[in-house]
């Protein structure tokens, strides 16, 4: 018995070293790393579900780097951050911002941040709790950036803080008055249009299309006559474009550009397709441009731009120093991320990950996180900790 043990254990150790030993190993590794205090003030007005998908990439990437807290202790997707908090149950959550502070408790926020992140203030909508969802507008519960949200990022900024937007921050249901604050503050310019690719635009086909679009589009046009891929750009006046694949545009997948060779010193995917929500942005002089979007439209589509008032490139991430701190500005949806990511503490886990889904793979949208997203806030929170540090 003991030699047949033997014979066993010799046949499949490599087997067994692979389930359990390189598991164990690359966890070993991840705890001898020292632990570096980072605070980051995170606002997510859109958390329906305790998924916190809107979040939930930050955090990981802020756990898996061991960056803590101030007071020493790990970031908790649950806890530490300011917007809606879902209880599960008929009263459907809580809401804890910054709307009731005082500019006072304001400031102490400030003084001890590194980082002010407004990660999306889309929020929270009585759809997002209904079963049957019938065609009919949105009946907001919560959401939008508010004067305190405005008070927090322009204090930050002042006082040479690192601040970072990422869309939905100052788009719908965010007040006109409130989102010109954002853009004077940060030096962006919002173009009033947002969009979106869909792998199949026949409604009886892809049924993820949102009907509101479908039928405004049928108000302004007549029929949705629309197959294949395409694009769906929506203008804050309720204005709606679709750019068919191939007649219009010539990347099937919006593509992310970075250059190789670069000056801002950020190393990511040259070409990265991204298939979510973004908008479209005007930047002051001062920002550098670390990726772009690129459609690679056609003549006619490039008209189309041009008559929408629209460039023929559009920033995806820029950023810019001011005040002796940095902003910047993520124009998609990047943080999105509703299935879960697992375990942070594994040294090599993003590694593995990039190894496993592949950058082209537009589908999966932890292709896009692993290959792009994580990369580049875990190299932005890295800059502010070594500006911090030295």
């Amino acid at each position: 018995m003991k030699e047949e043990l033997k014979l066993v254990l010799f046949r499949f150790w490599p087997l067994f070293f692979l389930i359990f030993g390189v598991p164990a190993l690359s966890y070993g590794i991840w705890i001898l790393f020292p632990e570096k205090s980072l605070e980051v003030i995170v606002i997510d007005k859109t958390v329906p579900k305790t998924n916190f998908r809107e979040h939930t990439g930050i955090f990981w990437a802020l756990n898996h780097e061991k960056f803590i807290k101030s007071d020493g202790d790990q970031y908790d997707q649950s806890l530490d951050y300011f917007g809606f908090f879902p209880s599960g149950d008929q009263d459907l959550g809580t809401v804890s911002d910054l709307s009731k502070k005082s500019e006072g408790e304001i400031q102490d926020l400030v003084e001890k941040a590194d980082v002010v992140f407004l990660a999306d203030t889309y929020g929270v909508y009585k759809s997002d709790f209904e079963e049957k969802i019938e065609f009919k507008p949105e009946e907001k519960i919560y959401g939008g950036l508010d004067q305190g949200d405005i008070d927090l990022a322009k204090k930050a900024s002042q006082e040479g803080k690192t601040l970072i937007a990422e869309f939905n921050s100052m788009a719908s249901p965010t007040s006109e008055s409130i989102r010109s604050e954002l853009e004077n503050l940060m030096g962006i310019k919002w173009t009033g249009w947002i969009g979106r690719y869909f792998d199949e635009m026949d409604t009886l086909v892809d049924q993820d299309i949102p009907r509101w679009l479908i039928q405004q589009y049928k108000d302004q046009k007549g029929a949705w006559s629309f197959s294949g891929a395409g694009l769906v750009f929506v203008k804050n006046t309720g204005e709606i474009e679709v750019f068919s694949f191939g007649k219009d545009y010539q990347n099937q997948v919006p593509f992310i550009r970075t250059q190789k060779v670069n000056k801002h010193g950020f190393s990511l995917p040259q070409v990265v397709p991204y298939p979510d929500w973004f908008d479209v942005v005007m930047i002051e002089r001062d920002y550098q441009v670390i990726s772009y979007y690129d459609i690679d439209p056609t003549n006619e589509g490039l008209q189309r731009l041009r008559s929408m008032g629209l460039p023929r490139f559009f920033p995806a991430a820029v950023f810019r120093e001011i005040n002796g701190g940095m902003q910047y500005y993520f124009a998609g949806d990047f943080s999105d991320m509703e299935n879960r990511l697992g375990s942070p503490s594994f040294a090599g886990l993003p590694l593995l990950w990039r190894g496993l889904y592949v950058v082209a793979d537009h589908r999966n949208r932890q292709s896009f996180y692993w290959n792009y997203y994580l990369p580049l806030i875990t190299q932005v929170f890295e800059k502010v900790y070594e500006s911090k540090s030295n």
